[in-house]
């Protein structure tokens, strides 16, 4: 038995005098390369960890994407609107219309309420959502059971003055809703795809809904010369939202592709005309009293569109999203005014 032990004994310290004949040059031959190789290659995912857009975390290829809202995906889509009467009655014949709140909201479902609420101006001024639009529809969702109304929103300017001076926080909580921002609620990460967007956070009380309905309106925009529902997704996004600026039209087609609403409902009650997107000037504002309820955004926009005299030409988001199978651009086919 003491044979055998050092007979093992010996052969294991040949193999390590075998060993450490090895060199330092050796050994930088073996194995210098692909520690090199490794060392630029896990500095390089250091570098590009915290980047937004497709850079994103090492985790960001089994992000989730977003739900998909719609109550009926292979329902063919349609624009109601109405006008001549209040921001609230506009948009109930609206509803009616299109067979009631109730096919849209069921009881005991979270509804998120997402307006255009990113600045710091009056409701006359026209740069955010009408109030009494926001307020309507978070009474019509609870009137329908729903277990909850979050109306949310990621501002441009002070998320407390934007909310306070739109009229859009306190006319949500008096209809029972809750508020929130980028500075009160976290975020869920998520992978929106397409060719430009790819992961991003995003808003978490829009992430965890049940039912989402988009309430953009109507108002001129220097960049992409508007603003309307499938723009407004920009609000759902916490981060460098600037960069989306640098393809913007193709941008704001593939936000549309990741965010499929339960409804959009487009607040056309004060049409910005210039100015936009902050506006300031009330000589800018013109009165149009009309509201849309859609369940084609791609319609919806085309039809905002048409209020500031701009078709698929100066918006080409449009026609991008169309291709993209969103809708049609075409809106006089699929609209009905009551």
């Amino acid at each position: 038995m003491s044979d055998e032990k050092d007979l093992k004994r010996s052969a294991d310290l040949e193999a390590h005098e075998k060993r450490k004949g090895i060199g330092r040059r050796e050994l930088l031959r073996r194995w210098g390369f692909p520690l090199l190789a490794g060392l630029v290659l896990g500095g390089g995912g250091t570098l590009l960890r915290d980047r937004s857009g497709r850079h994103g975390r090492p985790d960001d290829d089994r992000l989730p994407q977003p739900p998909d809202w719609r109550i009926d995906p292979t329902e063919s889509g349609r624009l109601v609107t109405s006008g001549g009467a209040s921001p609230a009655e506009n948009l109930r014949r609206c509803l009616d219309a299109m067979g009631g709140i109730e096919r849209f909201v069921r009881p005991g479902e979270k509804v998120v309420i997402k307006p255009n609420c990113a600045w710091d101006r009056t409701p006359a001024q026209a740069a955010n959502t009408d109030p009494e639009i926001v307020a309507a529809l978070a009474r019509l969702c609870l009137g329908a059971g729903a277990a909850s109304v979050i109306v949310v929103d990621s501002t441009c300017h002070d998320a407390k003055r934007a909310f306070e001076r739109s009229g859009i926080g306190p006319a949500a909580r008096a209809a029972g809703a809750r508020v929130e921002h980028q500075d009160s609620v976290g975020t869920t990460r998520l992978d929106l795809g397409g060719t430009r967007l790819g992961p991003w956070d995003v808003l978490s009380p829009i992430a965890e809904a049940d039912r989402v309905i988009n309430v953009p309106l109507v108002k001129h925009h220097s960049l992409a010369r508007a603003t309307m529902g499938l723009k407004n997704w920009i609000g759902a996004l916490v981060g460098r939202r600037s960069t989306l600026h640098q393809r913007l039209a193709q941008c704001t087609a593939e936000l549309g592709a990741a965010f499929r609403p339960t409804l959009t409902v487009v607040d056309a009650t004060r049409v910005l005309t210039a100015g936009g997107p902050t506006g300031g000037s009330l000589s800018l504002v013109r009165a149009v009293n009309q509201v849309a309820v859609a369940t084609d955004p791609v319609a919806a926009d085309s039809w905002a569109g048409s209020l500031l005299e701009l078709g698929t030409r100066e918006l080409p988001h449009i026609e991008i999203a169309a291709r993209l199978g969103l809708g049609t651009a075409d809106w006089d086919s699929v609209h009905e005014r009551v």
